[in-house]
């Protein structure tokens, strides 16, 4: 008895997690998920950081962001809702691009 309610538990938490956020009235836009690096090409020359990082995803319809620094070991999988935002030993952004 107590194993299939152990079970039952697990089960309904399991898909809780699996139902979708309500949507906000007046709120921001979801991303569409696919990257378009060129919306964000005003941030070549900033300084990185979470606002810029926040804004670019905004601006390129990306739903995560993945910074690089020199040397930075990356995996080679192409993800079309991310992008990549490079950066050189400053900090400084010197180019975005999807994947």
């Amino acid at each position: 008895m107590f194993r299939n309610s152990l079970c039952l538990a697990v089960l309904a938490v399991s898909l809780a997690g699996c139902a979708s956020a309500p949507k906000v009235a007046g709120g921001p836009a979801a991303p569409s998920g696919v990257c378009n690096a060129e919306g964000a090409r005003w941030a070549i020359g900033s300084a990185v950081n979470d606002d810029v990082v926040n804004r670019i995803l905004r601006d390129t319809g990306s739903r995560d962001a993945r910074v690089l620094r020199p040397g930075q070991m990356a995996t080679m999988d192409y993800r079309e809702d991310r992008v990549n935002v490079d950066v050189n030993d400053r900090g400084a952004i010197t180019g975005l691009r999807c994947g």
